[in-house]
């Protein structure tokens, strides 16, 4: 990575300490990850107490946001700008060797750092709850509801600058003690994937409900989330779709 390359600043806190060869600390490849997955895991601590709470999450920029109930422990604690740990790991294969020291797996993984704190403007959180919508399912939150002022008030949102960030990338073949090549256990790289299946319309479908309209081009059976997730983050970055609130599109 050259001097010119955007990435985030390498500090105690988010230098890789083992097998620093597979960290990466561009924009590119970090956020790459990040937009590659619609659930990640926050970690932070209340009163001495660790804690790591599972979300759907997404990026804007520098910027990661997730939501959740205004009664959550873990939104509660964030309000006053919390330090919390953001993580994001793609399991990508399973690594068989001729011994269970060399068994791996690759995997692509980012551990994101910073203060979260909660969106309180009114008009930044209905933006950023259609945001969410829209980010995986562009230009969905056109062709519903708007969210009701009870739905609002029980959504808190919150938001985390990305101060620090590092991606860790393992994508290795099979590879044993010279020693070890002479038993005869099977080795192979079993690929993972997450696909995308058949959608199942709901039973109770309104007749007029236009699946093009519905912001799921992108999810056509076969195609992997990796893929879908990059294509939508890509549309979104172009075309956030953003709703003023009033807006007479969603009336």
């Amino acid at each position: 990575m050259d001097s010119q390359t955007p990435a985030y600043p390498v500090t105690y806190r988010n230098r890789l300490r083992r097998r620093h060869d597979r960290g990466h600390y561009d924009h590119a490849t970090v956020h790459a990850i990040l937009d590659a997955a619609m659930l990640c895991h926050v970690a932070y601590v209340i009163d001495g107490q660790p804690y790591c709470t599972p979300t759907g999450f997404w990026r804007e920029g520098g910027t990661l946001l997730w939501h959740g109930s205004s009664a959550s422990r873990m939104l509660r604690a964030q309000a006053d700008g919390v330090p919390v740990c953001v993580t994001v790991t793609h399991m990508d294969a399973i690594v068989l060797a001729r011994c269970g020291f060399n068994h791996s797996i690759n995997y692509r993984s980012v551990m994101a750092y910073g203060r979260a704190r909660l969106v309180t403007d009114p008009a930044a959180k209905l933006r950023a709850m259609d945001g969410f919508i829209n980010r995986f399912f562009p230009g969905r939150s056109a062709v519903l509801r708007a969210p009701s002022a009870q739905e609002i008030k029980a959504t808190s949102v919150v938001e985390m600058p990305i101060d620090q960030a590092s991606a860790k990338i393992r994508d290795l073949p099979p590879h044993d003690d010279e020693d070890d090549y002479a038993v005869p256990a099977w080795t192979a790289l079993i690929p993972l994937r997450t696909v995308v299946g058949e959608a199942e319309p709901d039973p109770r479908q309104h007749p007029d409900a236009d699946r093009a309209a519905g912001g799921i081009a992108a999810y056509r059976a076969g195609r992997t989330t990796d893929e879908v997730f990059a294509e939508t983050a890509r549309l979104y970055e172009a075309d956030p779709g953003d709703t003023e609130p009033g807006d007479t599109d969603r009336d």
